[in-house]
């Protein structure tokens, strides 16, 4: 399974890096939009057993992200004030003309998806898109190694010093491993400041970047135990097997969601 893993992520960092060094915002817009509808593909599969995912508001939502920045600013602000109420009309709109065929329960399950996938993921073009000092290019990194970093020095503290469990919803996680990600994520933040502070002209202060990075670190956290929560009630072990030894896209990018909104506001406000 390790090796499966390290395959995995041998293959997919390089597509990563040249997708963000060397894409645009409109590709970048396309490839989240691409991800966003196989997590809610997942998603509409994992509570199959409870609800029907009422599946074209779901990928209608899920495929708008593609046109982030194709629409005036003043229309993308306009669609994220109204997105909440506009995605309960069309729900409650089904229910109404399927005569509740299509239940409420239904209904919530599928709402609850929408506001995990596409409420959250949005955020990460439009995080990308970001102009001024520090472009959305560079403000991107922050959102990778606040979860990628918690991630790998979670896995390894946890492993070699973890004692104490940190909660039934994901019984292999201990509170040593959770302190060792926050670090991880901070050490890794201050790498990538000092590489853009010394060979791209930017002035990022490095105590801020380090609050920002254990902040951010935090939320990604939640956001991981928040797919175990999900996992653990429907009694599956990874969303899918999309990615040999990762599980599924939702499985990948839970940290990364959770993070994308959260470092939009705190990255482009502080830095």
């Amino acid at each position: 399974m390790n090796i499966k893993r390290i395959v995995t992520a041998l293959v997919g960092l390089p597509v990563v890096i040249l997708l963000i060094t060397l894409g645009n915002k409109y590709i970048v817009d396309a490839v989240v939009a691409i991800i966003a509808v196989m997590a809610m593909y997942e998603y509409a599969n994992c509570i199959r057993s409870e609800a029907k995912f009422i599946a074209w508001v779901g990928y209608l939502a899920a495929f708008g992200i593609a046109f982030t920045h194709v629409v005036s600013d003043m229309v993308l602000s306009t669609i994220i004030t109204l997105g909440v109420p506009i995605v309960l009309l069309l729900l409650f709109f089904n229910v109404i003309v399927t005569d509740m065929k299509i239940t409420f329960k239904d209904m919530a399950f599928s709402f609850v998806g929408i506001l995990y996938v596409v409420g959250f993921l949005g955020f990460l073009p439009i995080l990308y898109g970001v102009t001024g000092k520090i472009d959305g290019k560079m403000l991107i990194w922050f959102v990778l190694i606040a979860a990628w970093g918690t991630d790998v020095f979670a896995y390894w503290v946890g492993k070699n010093f973890g004692k104490h469990k940190f909660s039934k919803v994901s019984p292999h996680k201990t509170i040593e491993g959770c302190i060792g990600g926050m670090l991880g994520a901070v050490v890794f933040s201050l790498i990538c400041a000092y590489v853009m502070n010394t060979y791209f002209d930017t002035e990022i202060a490095y105590l801020t970047i380090a609050i920002l990075a254990a902040i951010l670190s935090m939320i990604g956290q939640v956001g991981d135990f928040s797919a175990s929560v999900m996992k653990r009630y429907f009694e599956i072990k990874d969303f899918s097997e999309l990615f040999p030894g990762h599980g599924g896209m939702l499985d990948r990018i839970d940290s990364v969601m959770f993070i994308a909104p959260f470092a939009y506001f705190l990255l482009t406000r502080f830095l």
